[in-house]
């Protein structure tokens, strides 16, 4: 198997090369940090719905749409990736996709041990600190031209600030939610160790840990002809007819790590438009947010209405029966709203 090895690659570069390479179909494990900050949105997610685009233009960070899926989230040099490209009939490519995350998972695992931090896999796709389940490595899985792609990375540190701006949110009050959550959700190396190694080191580590899975690594050049596609696939992966496309999965969610997420709804009732926010831990509403041109009496039953169901499990009937409850101990007036439109606004469908 090959090994692609980069210290940096202009920020764009960094993202499409795996996909060059993917599409020549060349075996490898590629390692890469962004020389230059860029945002990366998965590629189910609506770019616009997602990301402020006019924050990132006038901060000159680029925004593009990767092959992969997952959530939109901030790179910089502080992040070390591994991206394994397997052929479709390599024995390795065709476990299910549950299994190639914890086996793939394992040499990064190991990398995380050797600079003095215990991790394990979470699925579906986290890998989190033994202590205090923090997340410090979010992976992804695609198929790419003749082969599946499976990547990664590795956290030196982390600017929490900038991907907390990036994120296209209701209001600030929920971005500064965001922002607490993913201080409290997400760590680094530097954050549980006090160091940061070098990005060589690192390198050096996943290199020895991905050697005893997938056996020799050939170190490959990264020839002309492979950059004149790079550049190919750089000009088709940020042209807006592919950063704008519309997929399927419906924006307005952020996900922190497995188990914790930020849900954004509307729904236009015949009273009048419910927007909400969501922080959700392990399907279980931490905190509410609601808000909207409808109308309520008396003005102070809103935040019994978010107080009420915060803690509650994220199903039809506990949290339609606390709505219930809360409207009829407080004798709120919602006319041309129902139970069920909040419901909606809330985005609980079961």
């Amino acid at each position: 198997m090959k090994l692609f090895t980069f210290d940096t690659l202009p920020g764009q570069d960094s993202m499409t090369v795996f996909h060059t390479i993917a599409r020549e179909g060349i075996e490898c494990l590629c390692l890469v940090s962004p020389q230059t900050p860029i945002i990366s949105v998965g590629y189910f997610q609506d770019a616009a719905a997602e990301i402020d685009l006019d924050y990132c233009a006038s901060h000159n960070l680029p925004v593009m749409r990767r092959e992969v899926g997952g959530g939109a989230t901030y790179l910089d040099s502080n992040q070390v990736f591994y991206q394994v490209i397997l052929r479709r009939d390599n024995p390795l490519a065709s476990r299910k996709i549950s299994e190639l995350y914890q086996t793939l998972s394992a040499p990064a695992i190991e990398t995380y041990r050797k600079f003095g931090i215990e991790t394990k896999f979470r699925p579906v796709n986290d890998i989190v600190t033994v202590e205090g389940e923090r997340k410090i490595a979010g992976e992804g899985a695609g198929d790419i031209g003749p082969c599946v792609v499976f990547v990664g990375g590795i956290l030196l540190d982390f600017d929490y600030d900038t991907m907390a701006r990036v994120l296209k949110v209701p209001d600030e009050k929920f971005r500064d939610k965001i922002h607490k959550s993913m201080q409290e959700h997400v760590t680094t190396i530097y954050r549980e160790t006090g160091k940061k190694p070098s990005r060589a080191q690192v390198r050096k580590a996943l290199i020895e840990k991905f050697t005893l899975l997938l056996g020799s690594l050939e170190p490959a050049e990264y020839t002309p002809e492979l950059q004149r596609k790079n550049a190919e696939t750089i000009a088709r992966m940020t042209d807006s007819s592919f950063l704008f496309k519309r997929t399927m999965k419906k924006p307005g969610q952020v996900r922190i790590r497995s188990g914790v997420e930020f849900i954004m709804g509307m729904h236009k009732a015949p009273g009048g438009l419910i927007r909400t926010a969501s922080e959700v831990h392990e399907n279980r509403l931490a905190d509410v947010i609601i808000s909207g041109d409808f109308t309520l009496l008396p003005l102070q039953g809103l935040p019994k209405i978010e107080d009420g169901i915060k803690g509650a499990e994220r199903t039809k009937g506990e949290v339609g029966n606390r709505i219930e409850r809360v409207i009829s101990d407080e004798s709120l007036q919602l006319p041309g709203i129902s139970v069920e439109d909040m419901l909606l606004a809330l985005k609980i469908e079961k």
